[in-house]
């Protein structure tokens, strides 16, 4: 079937990326795969290309347009070369929304030029230990000083995709206590400056997958923040942070699709190179029924994520819509890489195959963003049940 979610732009950009990842990143990828993390450097070089500031204004610097087409290209050329851009989705899929419904023009003018050349690099830091999902129950507090010029930041934050490069961190904090009614009221957000006296990045967290993506730990002592740096309205941050949730769901659905694609791919290739028996693996029936079926749950996969790209594009992607999208794509993703890579056999489990850091990749995508039970939660209450 043909798709049409993609015109000639898209595909000149997609060459374009695909040329670069085999010059810039394939080389190099074992080297940050070994260090836990991409180089602050490489981030420049994303900038240099273009892909910070594709939805990014014009007046600061970006290409100005409306679209997550781009991304979605981003996310199928890297799963396709079983490469990550380290922490860089967070700052464009995650951050960037915020700051473009949030800042004021004198925030956009100090912030959005060094957001597109990645001069500085931004995070999102949501997730307290003990909180998990419950962004109601977060304990981090910004007191406003008496003299009103700034907040005065505590607490911790972890699991924070990007955090240990990071140059700014929208963080999410307490401003005034919970009310009876309401236990999401008094949650404000920070454009918080990473070298503010009292800011410090604590472990660099070892990840099952996900490995050239720098995720941290971090921690807040009277860290003094700039009243100008407050992003909103105070006290209004859980509504915020709801806003955004569709295509953050919507990056994870896709990004799970072109996953499973990917593993279809690498699998195709082991089997038709790899000799058992005397015969190549794919001559055997049950490869070519597994990875048939595979192609099949693929081909839904796709179907169901460019439904979903058009929504988002178009302002009509729901939030059981994102839920349901992200529900299917990331399960499809398990189920379809966890076979391909078992037709590697054993090699499977060895990290130099791109099948098996793409396994590890991906079991995060029914976790983070909200997971499957959670999914299925919103889809429930939409059905009315």
């Amino acid at each position: 079937m043909r798709r049409t979610v993609f015109n000639e732009d898209h595909e000149a950009f997609r060459e374009t990326i695909r040329a670069f990842i085999e010059a810039e990143v394939v080389p190099v990828y074992d080297e940050w795969f070994a260090a836990g993390q991409a180089p602050r450097d490489f981030y420049y070089k994303l900038g240099e290309l273009g892909i910070f500031g594709i939805n990014v204004p014009e007046e600061f610097g970006g290409a100005g347009l409306e679209t997550h087409k781009f991304e979605a290209v981003l996310y199928e050329e890297t799963a396709r070369a079983g490469v990550q851009f380290g922490g860089s989705g967070v700052h464009v899929l995650l951050a960037l929304p915020y700051i473009k419904m949030l800042a004021t023009d004198e925030q956009k003018k100090r912030y959005l030029p060094k957001f597109v050349t990645g001069e500085e690099m931004w995070a999102i830091a949501m997730t307290e230990p003990g909180t998990g999902s419950d962004l109601a129950g977060m304990k981090s507090t910004a007191k406003l000083s008496e003299d009103g010029t700034h907040y005065v930041l505590n607490g911790a934050k972890t699991f924070i995709t990007g955090g240990v490069h990071a140059d700014r961190v929208i963080v999410c904090a307490r401003t005034s206590a919970p009310t009876a009614e309401d236990r999401r009221h008094g949650i404000s957000l920070f454009a918080v400056d990473t070298k503010s006296e009292g800011y410090s990045v604590g472990r660099k967290l070892d990840k099952l997958g996900l490995k050239t993506s720098d995720t941290a730990e971090l921690a807040f002592v009277d860290v003094k923040v700039p009243v100008e740096d407050l992003l909103g309205e105070e006290n209004k941050g859980f509504s915020y942070l709801g806003h955004n949730l569709a295509s953050e769901r919507w990056g994870i659905a896709f990004g799970a699709y072109a996953q499973a694609k990917a593993a279809v791919r690498f699998a195709k290739q082991y089997v038709q190179e790899r000799t058992v028996f005397g015969k190549p693996v794919a001559h055997f029936q049950n490869t070519k029924f597994e990875l048939a079926a595979c192609q099949a749950e693929v081909d839904a996969a796709e179907a169901v994520a460019d439904r979903a790209t058009e929504a988002l594009d178009a302002g009509e992607l729901t939030p059981a819509e994102a839920a349901s999208a992200k529900l299917f794509c990331t399960e499809v993703a398990h189920r379809v890489i966890d076979r391909c890579l078992q037709l590697h056999g054993g090699y499977g489990y060895m990290n130099e195959y791109p099948i098996a850091r793409l396994y590890a990749d991906n079991r995060v995508n029914r976790i983070y963003g909200g997971t499957s039970e959670i999914m299925k939660s919103i889809i429930a209450k939409d059905m009315g049940l």
